[in-house]
């Protein structure tokens, strides 16, 4: 049964690392979440060490402008590993081909510029649909819209055999009061249908083989039961954690506010009968990062 803690500070000391999710744990799509801000300055102040674990589809470089125009402050982070690094990765290896139909925002083109990971990547071109050999989606053309809107586009994909690379597993964010759908969404309607989706952020291993390189370019050697994970996605930070053994901090008061009944903290009955109804074991929980 998880334990239901009341700040960072109660078991910080036993960690040297955290992989802290952004959207719903650190700001609300709008603006910083002061506490959280002061917990993990708080935390670096004693020689921890915080990794931005996102599944946002963008670079890290594009993540970190965003994260300053939110107002979350430099020194309560060290470095950023993002879904959209891992998948642009995997993008310019070549496993969804050379020519690609993109599904996403304008804002997020930036996904198709070559990332220093990759040795002698592949030329890509974004092209129609009917003449391309994979799909990138980075999410929804409009996140306001039912996913399933895409359907007639996700069945001519699916009868090219098609594959689908995911930029970000999300399913739904809060942007502060709105919800929007992610690439999640559509990469589970298109795997529904019969479809191949690829994932890459979280709950999936790349990414989190990203933030352990992250890491040690820091120079931080740390074993994976010094490592905290630390998000409001039970379907994706805490499962994550959960397939790379490594302990959670559940944060009821995101997505999953109106199911565990969280307004300072969350209500124990509801809280364990959503984790119930969920095949999930955080080791922790808190209702806000604090």
């Amino acid at each position: 049964m998880t334990r239901i803690i009341t700040a960072l500070a109660d078991i910080s000391q036993d960690y040297e690392a955290l992989f802290v999710d952004l959207w719903g744990c650190v700001h609300d799509g709008v603006r910083a979440l002061p506490d959280a801000v002061a917990a993990l300055q708080a935390y670096r102040a004693t020689g921890g060490v915080v990794v931005l674990v996102t599944n946002s589809p963008r670079p890290r470089s594009g993540v970190q402008t965003q994260l300053e125009h939110f107002g979350v402050p430099r020194d309560a982070w060290d470095t950023i590993a993002t879904s959209g690094d891992s998948a642009r990765a995997a993008l310019f290896t070549g496993v969804v081909g050379e020519k690609i139909f993109f599904i996403g925002e304008d804002r997020d083109m930036p996904f198709f510029e070559p990332i220093k990971l990759v040795d002698d990547p592949v030329d890509i071109t974004l092209t129609d649909l009917d003449k391309a050999t994979g799909i990138v989606c980075t999410g929804p053309f409009d996140p306001m819209a039912d996913p399933d809107d895409l359907r007639p586009q996700l069945l001519y994909a699916k009868q090219m055999g098609l594959k689908l690379l995911c930029a970000n597993p999300d399913i739904v964010v809060d942007r502060g009061e709105a919800r929007e759908w992610c690439a999640g969404a559509v990469a589970r309607l298109y795997t529904q249908m019969g479809g191949e989706s690829l994932y890459f952020g979280k709950p999936h291993p790349p990414i989190y083989d990203l933030a352990r390189r992250r890491l040690a370019k820091l120079g931080h050697d740390i074993a994976d039961r010094a490592i905290l994970a630390i998000g409001d996605g039970i379907h994706t930070d805490i499962r994550g954690a959960m397939g790379e053994d490594i302990d959670s901090l559940f944060i009821t008061g995101g997505l999953a506010r109106a199911e565990t009944k969280t307004e300072t903290q969350p209500d124990t009955e509801a809280l364990n009968a959503y984790l119930e109804k969920e095949k999930t074991a955080p080791t922790f929980t808190i209702g806000h990062l604090r």
